[in-house]
This record gives C-alpha cells, sequence and structure tokens, in this order.
C-alpha cells in the first residue's frame, strides 16, 4: 500500500514534468505535421522573410468573440499560425486579438481601417443561426500596415499573411515591364494580371526604341500575345536583357483562327518564334488536341414540338486542352486545371548545360493537328486520333541562355492564356500559372510557392470498382467502433487478470 509520502512524491514529480514541459515548449519549437501537403508547416520562404526580418511587425486579429464552431476553427488556426510566426521570427512578429465589437468606437475605427464585417452562419439547438463576425487582420511596421478585410478559410492564409509581411520590409520592388509596340495586349486589357502582380512587384507598360537603355531598370519583362513583326535591334534588346541575369515571361500563339469565321488556322510569324528556336525553345506550327478538353456549344436546327428550331448542342472540342498534368516546380505548385485554346507544342533543341523543364503537360491520350488541316466541328472523335502522351505545352528555361549570367525564361504556346472566361476575368489557375512565372522570374524567395498551398484537390479515384468504394465507406466508419471495442476488451482483461492476482494467497 502506498503511504502519503509516496503519494506526495509521485504528485511533485508530476507537477515538475509539466513545468519542465511548458518551459522547454516555450524555449524550443516543434510541431508534427502528417499531411502529404504539409499544411500544418510554414513554408521554407516564410521562414526565411521571418528570419530576416530587421524591423518588428505588430499583427491585430480582429475576430468577434464567439464564432459558430467552423469559424473557430478558423480562428484556433489563425492564432496558431500567428504563434508559430512569432516563435520563428524570434519575437518579432508580435500579436494580438481584439474583438471589435466590443464598443461602438473600436467597431467604427476597425470598419474605417477596411476590415470587413460578414454574416456567418451556424447551427444552434437544431436551428439556423446568422450573425455578423468580424474575421480580419491588419499588418504594422513602422508607420506602414497591410490590411487583410476577411480571412474567409485557412487555405493561403499563409500566403496572404506573409506576402503582406514582405511588401512592409520590401526597400524597392522589383519591376516588371508589360511589352508593347507589337500588338501585345494593353495593360488594360490586362488588368487582372497587373493587378495580381502588383502585390510583390511595380508594374509598367514598356515599348522598345532604338535606345538600347529602355529596359535596363526592368528586372522582369512580360511578352503576352505579339502579332507583329519585332526588327532584329529589338530581338538584340531582348538578348542584352537576357545577357543581364533578368527574366522574360512569353505567351504567344504560333498559330490563330477563329472558329467563329474560319474552318482552317494561319501561321503567326513575328520574329520572337525564330528568336525562341535560337535559344531552343520549339514552339511549333499546329495545333494540341487532347482528349480531356472543354466542350463547346454549337447551334443546330431541330424539330422540336413546336416546329423548327435552332438548339444548342455541347460538343467534344479537342482543340480546347484542359491541362491537368504539372511538373513539380515552383511556377506550377497546387495548380488543378489550366484551360486553352488552340494551343501549340513546345520541343527543346537547345544546349544541354541549360535546364528546360516542362512546366504543363497535355493528358495520356493527346494528339496534334497540322494548321493546315480543316477543323471538322461535327467529328466524331476517337482513341486513334489521340496516339500522344504528355505534350508540353508551357515549358522554363534556365542557366547562360545569353551571354555568362545566368537567367530565366518561361514561355507559354498560348497567347490567349489571359482571355476572360467571364465577368470574373481569366480562369483562375490561367492567372496563376502566369503571375507565378513573373513571380518566380523576379523573386528567388520561393514565395510564389505559397499562392495555392492547401488548395489541392483531391477526389476519389474514378477507376475504384463500386465494391471497392462501399468497402472503404464501411471500414471509414466501423474501423474507430471496432477499435474502440478491442480496447475495451483489452482493459477488461487486465483488470479481470488483476483482480485474480489480488485475491491469490500471500498478495500484498
Amino acid at each position: 500500500m502506498k503511504t502519503k509520502s509516496t503519494i506526495l512524491y509521485t504528485l511533485a514529480m508530476v507537477v515538475g514534468i509539466i513545468i519542465l514541459l511548458n518551459y522547454l515548449s516555450n524555449r524550443f519549437f516543434f510541431r508534427l505535421d502528417l499531411t502529404d501537403d504539409s499544411r500544418y508547416s510554414l513554408s521554407p520562404a516564410t521562414k526565411n522573410i521571418l528570419r530576416s526580418l530587421e524591423q518588428p511587425v505588430t499583427i491585430t486579429a480582429y475576430f468577434t468573440k464567439k464564432l459558430p464552431p467552423q469559424f473557430e476553427n478558423l480562428k484556433r488556426d489563425f492564432k496558431n499560425m500567428l504563434t508559430d510566426y512569432k516563435t520563428i521570427s524570434k519575437g518579432m512578429v508580435v500579436y494580438e486579438f481584439i474583438d471589435p465589437a466590443v464598443d461602438e468606437e473600436t467597431e467604427r475605427k476597425v470598419q474605417q481601417k477596411g476590415i470587413v464585417q460578414a454574416q456567418v452562419g451556424g447551427r444552434e439547438k437544431d436551428e439556423v443561426k446568422i450573425q455578423k463576425a468580424y474575421m480580419g487582420a491588419e499588418i504594422q511596421m513602422n508607420d506602414k500596415s497591410e490590411i487583410i478585410s476577411i480571412i474567409q478559410s485557412s487555405e493561403g492564409m499563409e500566403y496572404f499573411l506573409t506576402t503582406s509581411i514582405k511588401k512592409l520590409s520590401l526597400q524597392e520592388k522589383p519591376l516588371v515591364g508589360i511589352l508593347q509596340g507589337h500588338g501585345e495586349k494593353s495593360p488594360e486589357e490586362l488588368s487582372f494580371l497587373v493587378h495580381s502582380l502588383s502585390v510583390l512587384n511595380d508594374v509598367q507598360p514598356v515599348t522598345l526604341n532604338d535606345s538600347t537603355s529602355a529596359l535596363d531598370k526592368f528586372q522582369t519583362l512580360a511578352i503576352i500575345s505579339p502579332s507583329d513583326s519585332f526588327s532584329s535591334s529589338e530581338l538584340t534588346q531582348l538578348d542584352n536583357f537576357l545577357a543581364a541575369g533578368k527574366g522574360i515571361f512569353v505567351a504567344l500563339n504560333r498559330v490563330h483562327v477563329d472558329p467563329s469565321r474560319e474552318a482552317m488556322g494561319h501561321t503567326i510569324n513575328t520574329g520572337l518564334e525564330t528568336w525562341l528556336a535560337e535559344k531552343g525553345i520549339i514552339v511549333n506550327e499546329n495545333f494540341v488536341l487532347d482528349q480531356t478538353n472543354m466542350p463547346v456549344g454549337i447551334q443546330q436546327e431541330a424539330m422540336t414540338p413546336f416546329g423548327p428550331s435552332i438548339v444548342t448542342r455541347q460538343i467534344e472540342f479537342p482543340f480546347f486542352p484542359i491541362a491537368q498534368n504539372f511538373a513539380e516546380h515552383a511556377v506550377t505548385a497546387g495548380l488543378q486545371n489550366i484551360l486553352f485554346r488552340f494551343v501549340s507544342s513546345i520541343n527543346f533543341s537547345g544546349d544541354s548545360s541549360l535546364v528546360f523543364t516542362p512546366l504543363v503537360l497535355t493528358s495520356e491520350h493527346s494528339g496534334t493537328q497540322s494548321v493546315s488541316a480543316w477543323l471538322n466541328y461535327m467529328k466524331e472523335w476517337n482513341e486513334a486520333d489521340f496516339p500522344l502522351s504528355n505534350v508540353t505545352v508551357a515549358a522554363s528555361l534556365e542557366g547562360q541562355i545569353k551571354g555568362t549570367m545566368p537567367s530565366k525564361m518561361v514561355v507559354v504556346a498560348d497567347g490567349d492564356i489571359l482571355e476572360p472566361m467571364s465577368q470574373q476575368g481569366p480562369h483562375p489557375d490561367n492567372l496563376n500559372l502566369v503571375v507565378s512565372s513573373v513571380d518566380w522570374l523576379s523573386d528567388d524567395t520561393g514565395l510564389i510557392e505559397l499562392r495555392t498551398k492547401g488548395a489541392k484537390s483531391r477526389p476519389i479515384k474514378e477507376d475504384l470498382t463500386d465494391g471497392k468504394r462501399t468497402f472503404l465507406k464501411f471500414l471509414n466508419f466501423l474501423l474507430p467502433i471496432v477499435l474502440i471495442i478491442i480496447i475495451g476488451i483489452i482493459r477488461f482483461e487486465i483488470r479481470r487478470n488483476q483482480r485474480i492476482k489480488r485475491m491469490e494467497v500471500g498478495y500484498v
């Protein structure tokens, strides 16, 4: 039988261990993240930015005190992330949580900062309850500040927070030039791109002329959908730009067709394709076909109960590929699908000392069609039409592309990749691809990898049989119950054996 002194000694040991663990947890940071995309771990880019801070950063989180359960989880995730930021920055990041609704004056000031009041729903006593709530933050450094008006999900939280800190700590943003003068898309037509790039860059239009200094102040150059010719002196300026160790993004149409007016495509020659070929990047004069594609609607005459009528029919259209195959690269991290319209294939025939990376590829069932062939909208497509696989439609090139200094390029074989899909602008991942490309060319911090962190879709595999799906469903439901029963039986046996042992003669 345990004595009183033994019990007190054991209690003192437990208390001492708890105090020691608390002390060590404050001194040393450690977290075990078992997710396959490390969604609960800060990225190397964030850690480098936090460790290099020279000025303290104050983060004020404006959250309503009592939120529905799902938003309480969001609040908890944000607080955990701020704790990580504080620990890794060694105290250079400090934070506090404030409930804006504590009084009218505080709420008024918070609204003036740009923090949005949202309506959130939750269930209480079997009733749906809607309440107004704040879930935003202000990041301050010296006399500068950045506002996150509303935090809607954990996905992208690290990107917005780290980007805000990066913006405040930057002494000078990289300057990105949008090339003009050859029929390229104007900054007004690229407003969605300019807005997204402006987070970490200053963006300006630039026109080449006889002066070789026109590009000197830029870190990266974007050439999007040129249609007119480049002179030899302009191409020389692009060479000099690369020779200075800078980066160029190119999205060009090698072929073009207007499906509403033409049934055959034609080749576009600007001189830029020849300039790219000198670097080993061959943008072919063809249309890429893919069995995974975006259907289009065509109008046909049909007989209805009310007589002949024009109806719209959705048809398979392999000329509009949906790319879902991406390289493991900073530019494509987190992307799910890119929508192309009349894209061409890319090959590399350059120096082996250069690093050529196919960034975006087609599916396992792809093909190509000559630009001179007719576009047959009514064709019945079959497997024989897609004999190719993993056709490259966007790529990067790194190394001593021109001169002795290392430089970088990204080439997309579709100049219309940023064509608006709706009033909301281009397809989100199309825009992400271009923005990530330019950011990668401008910045080596790796911050662009955070843009789509945690956004990867993980659908159930389509090739699962019904039997396997049913098995996995019941396994997911029954396994926890079975484990609890097994643990209960084990504990019952242990206690039964202890009772039998206590009843034995001579047991003390």
